[in-house]
């Protein structure tokens, strides 16, 4: 009999490991999505699985996003936004351009710092492509169409209408010096 308890007991230590393991996996993905999410930043899409209707209801909002640009006054730029405005659905990935064009007659490097307004909606508009990622280069007289892509978060509050994403280029004092010494150390030094 105690054969019988033996085997038993080992049965029900079997089921209850077979259960706690099936229990674990289908926790695993929920909480994959909260690490990703709170701890590493990284917002993961929804799946199929998600109802329609959802779908349909953020497919009817519609957020109207401005652009802005300008320049410090260091910087001999011109730059501008192509569009002032655009009318996008939260959820989905859009592109907006500026335009660039370097009006000195030498190379100067620029950085741009973008702002969010209202500041509450910074939360909300993220950028996965930006010129602002980078400093930007432009030869005298150059010009460029400078792209930024971005997506507006579906939960957005529903009293946000307007997002306004402006950019101001500064010049990079230390980058285009460097451009500076990058030219000179090819020419003959002249002696003291």
């Amino acid at each position: 009999m105690s054969a019988d308890k033996s085997n038993v007991s080992g049965l029900m230590k079997l089921v209850g490991v077979s259960m706690a393991a099936f229990i674990l996996t289908f926790s695993l993905v929920p909480l994959y999505r909260i690490a990703c999410e709170k701890v590493f930043g990284i917002r993961l899409e929804q799946g199929p699985g998600v109802g329609q209707s959802g779908a349909v209801t953020e497919a009817a909002r519609s957020v109207t996003v401005q652009f802005d640009g300008g320049v410090n006054s260091k910087l001999p730029w011109a730059f501008e936004p192509e569009q002032l405005t655009m009318q996008v659905v939260p959820g989905k990935l859009y592109e907006a351009l500026y335009f660039a064009r370097n009006e000195s007659e030498r190379a100067v490097v620029g950085s741009a710092v973008p702002s969010v307004a209202p500041a509450r909606a910074s939360g909300y508009f993220t950028k996965t492509e930006c010129f602002c990622f980078t400093a930007q280069t432009l030869q005298p007289g150059e010009s460029r169409d400078m792209p930024v892509r971005f997506i507006v978060d579906p939960n957005l509050p529903p009293d946000m209408k307007t997002i306004t994403l402006s950019y101001t280029f500064f010049k990079n004092e230390a980058m285009t010096a460097q451009l500076g010494t990058g030219t000179t150390s090819a020419s003959p030094r002249a002696a003291p």
